[in-house]
């Protein structure tokens, strides 16, 4: 029976532009009645995948997500001495591997392909090959640059390769969109800056405007850890590795969106992790009438936990075991809820 990781945080962002729609405002949602701060699922997953900390821990065993495969082997042709004209050819075959590549640039791949270093590995082999023997790519050589592989992102966050289905790869990781526990209103901070060398006009050498808001966010994740277990080849070891990596991520790493104006960095002061092979719920029913406290990070605790425990009531148990910390009152730790995530 499959078995699931749930995790239910809720992290207080003070005023922020964490996450920007096409006219560069903080993203929302109205829920309830009234309009919600809201952090999209890419734009958190790519924030986790491309952290330090998830980097570090998973060194060697995170991909590249990119359309320039192409363009990579063409600059490295053209750097062993190949001419331009076979290098484009040879490249631009290697390209069309990993999807089809745009008219007007037989070099770049149309959508953006997640390869696993592995994979990237024979590709630069390949590459290598080609520009030793000054010969165009087989077709058996082209075909062998996709193969089996243990990428972690990509076993967590799945890919689709249009044209070589048989690689693609099923999520085990989703990610809602973190959306806030109450209303929001979104401000516009008008701010100037000054020409330092401009002595004789003590004005503002530039104007402009920033949308930001602050809330406390409510977000769900849910991993079905028997498929990330397969998707990564069957490896205990390296599947304890990733959960753990993805959980302090989630805790610890948010959107690096108008950082330096606004250092809105933020740990959860509230994770519930839940196992068990009940069907996954989340729990954001606990906020649809938004809290309307004094205390938004107190509060939310109670309704999230209120809710959970009514759910249980109606529906019986729906997690086999749980783990939660509570900063605000100083209870649980990190380093046990990594170690109940982790555990089989």
């Amino acid at each position: 029976m499959t078995r699931f990781v749930q995790l239910h945080l809720l992290i207080s962002y003070p005023p922020a532009n964490l996450n920007r729609d096409d006219l560069g405002q903080p993203k929302t949602a109205r829920l309830g009645g009234v309009e919600r701060l809201r952090v999209s699922s890419q734009s958190l997953k790519r924030a986790w995948r491309t952290s330090e900390l998830f980097q570090q821990q998973l060194a060697g065993s995170i991909g590249t997500r990119t359309k320039r495969l192409g363009r990579e082997a063409f600059d490295a042709l053209i750097a062993a001495g190949i001419g331009e004209k076979q290098a484009t050819e040879w490249a631009s075959q290697i390209a069309k591997v990993y999807g089809a590549v745009k008219k007007d640039n037989p070099l770049e791949i149309e959508q953006l392909v997640h390869i696993a270093p592995e994979e990237r590995a024979s590709l630069d082999s390949l590459v290598a090959t080609l520009a030793r023997e000054k010969r165009a790519p087989s077709d058996e050589e082209l075909d062998a640059l996709l193969h089996k592989q243990s990428a972690v992102d990509i076993a967590m966050f799945g890919r689709m390769l249009a044209a070589k289905t048989e690689y693609n790869g099923e999520a085990a990781v989703q990610v809602a969109h973190a959306i806030g526990v109450h209303a929001s209103v979104i401000e516009d901070d008008y701010f100037t800056a000054v020409d330092d060398l401009n002595t004789d006009d003590p004005g503002a050498a530039h104007i402009g405007e920033s949308g930001f808001a602050a809330a406390v966010f409510y977000q769900y994740l849910c991993i079905d850890r028997d498929l990330l277990k397969r998707n990564l080849g069957g490896d205990e070891e390296l599947t304890q590795k990733a959960l753990i990596a993805l959980a302090e991520a989630a805790l610890k790493v948010g959107p690096s969106g108008k950082q330096n104006s606004f250092a809105s960095r933020a740990y959860a002061h509230y994770a519930l992790a839940e196992k068990g092979p009940q069907q996954p719920r989340s729990l954001s029913l606990a906020f649809v009438k938004p809290v309307s406290g004094g205390d938004y990070a107190g509060e939310a605790v109670e309704v999230l936990q209120r809710l959970r425990d009514n759910m249980d009531k109606v529906y019986g148990a729906c997690a086999d075991s749980r783990y939660q910390f509570d900063v605000l009152k100083g209870e649980g730790s990190l380093a046990q809820l990594l170690d109940f995530v982790a555990a089989e």
